[in-house]
């Protein structure tokens, strides 16, 4: 096998921390083959999350989202072209075609194209054609950049969305003292990822912070100023007109599946892609956002959007690649900071039926943990680092409770619950 990878050709489509994590795994494992990354946008590999904490606050600069300088890809032996999008996936006779007419051929192709921000319905709420320049995406630094120079004092930021990212840019502009106001359309912040204990926290903290919150709030239509070029109000359905400077809009990923679609390969929920990041085609494997997979834990096929997990898939495949077993699934994980609050959550919560909160979210020190036929399948912790590193050990093997009160307890240690799983 590895006489055979010293002489194949490997190109990853995609240019973000998946594909950056692949290729430099691919060479730590010894993949001597050819390695070419390819990224429609002009930065080398940077860092997503910072974008919407300490970038958009301006705590951050450029260079520092960076993962590697050029120099560090040259010295592995990684090509990257930046600034190039793949304009068709021929997996017949496995080669690509980009956007300026270059023709790469492959033996083996690593799908990490990751995400697209879900738009508004901008033709059915908007009483015009152009795109506002102060309606905004945050996907990107060149998003980021261009909020930013609208981003001052006593301006009325509206967030379109209550999700992690609509809440962390409220936390950062409500910092800035944005007038800021979140719009979410379900009656709750987080309804989709969290406890209704947990959203009326996190409602709660921000409401305090100053940051206007509606819920279960509806967009009729977004109302332009005179010359067309910027929103001035957004009209809700309930007749309520909220007047805007900036508008952000953070209400979902779309992952990017045109090229394997174009190819032929098995869609669902995303790329689908078998235990080791393979797709349907042998031959090409799809990590990241943008693939879904199977999974034992869960026991249903799951797309998840955060580093770790395309960080975890990235050197699976890597390890597939170089002809070594695929290495176990584990229990997902994710972060989102606001204020001086770190929210790390572990497992999937989806279909709990018990909740036990540890400890008294008013001193905003806790986790909730998730409970399904009495075994935990997921936790968030709120400022409580050493408890969300044991339930990280932990959740992945589900483990089985059977004293709730004990749980709850913060004078009961939580490695004697259950000691013989926590290993």
């Amino acid at each position: 096998m590895l006489s055979q990878i010293q002489t194949e050709s490997t190109v990853i489509v995609g240019a973000g921390q998946a594909a950056s994590e692949a290729a430099v795994s691919l060479r730590q494992k010894g993949y001597g083959g050819r390695l070419l990354m390819l990224g429609d946008e002009a930065h080398l590999p940077y860092q997503r999350p910072p974008l919407s904490k300490t970038y958009l606050s301006g705590e951050a600069e450029p260079q520092g989202l960076y993962l590697k300088p050029a120099t560090a890809y040259e010295k592995l032996g990684i090509e990257i072209r930046t600034g190039v999008r793949v304009t068709r996936l021929d997996a017949r006779v496995r080669r690509i075609t980009l956007s300026d007419g270059t023709v790469e051929p492959y033996d083996k192709l690593i799908l990490a194209t990751g995400g697209r921000p879900r738009p508004l319905l901008q033709a059915a709420i908007m009483d015009g054609e152009k795109h506002p320049s102060n309606l905004h995406y945050l996907r990107t630094i060149d998003d980021v950049d261009h909020i930013r120079r609208q981003l001052s004092p006593n301006f009325r930021l509206v967030v379109i969305g209550g999700g992690y990212v609509g809440l962390e840019v409220a936390a950062v502009a409500s910092r800035l003292r944005v007038r800021v106001t979140v719009l979410e359309a379900l009656p709750r912040v987080l309804a989709r990822v969290t406890a209704p204990e947990l959203s009326e926290f996190y409602e709660k903290v921000h409401r305090e912070a100053g940051v206007e919150i509606r819920t279960s709030t509806q967009i009729e239509r977004l109302e332009l100023d005179p010359s067309g070029d910027a929103v001035k109000a957004i009209v809700c359905a309930d007749g309520t007109v909220l007047p805007t400077d900036l508008v952000i809009v953070g209400i979902g990923l779309i992952p990017n599946v045109e090229l394997a679609e174009q190819a032929g390969l098995a869609l669902e929920n995303g790329i689908a892609v078998d235990e080791s990041g393979r797709t349907s085609d042998p031959n090409i494997f799809a990590i990241g956002d943008c693939s879904s997979r199977p999974s034992a834990l869960y026991k249903r096929r799951i797309r998840l959007e955060s580093v770790p997990n395309a960080l975890e898939q990235a050197r699976a495949v890597a390890t597939v690649l170089c002809g070594q077993p695929c290495p176990p699934e584990s229990a997902p994980w994710f972060w989102s900071d606001q204020y001086e609050l770190k929210l790390q959550m572990v497992g999937l919560s989806h279909g709990y039926d018990m909740l036990v909160l540890r400890g008294d979210p008013s001193s905003r020190s806790f986790i909730a943990f998730y409970l399904k036929d009495r075994r935990i399948i997921a936790a968030d912790a709120v400022n409580s680092p050493a408890a969300f590193m044991f339930a990280k050990r932990v959740v992945g093997r589900q483990p089985l409770i059977e004293n709730h009160e004990a749980l709850a307890d913060v004078t009961v240690p939580l490695q004697t619950l259950f000691a013989d799983q926590n290993s």
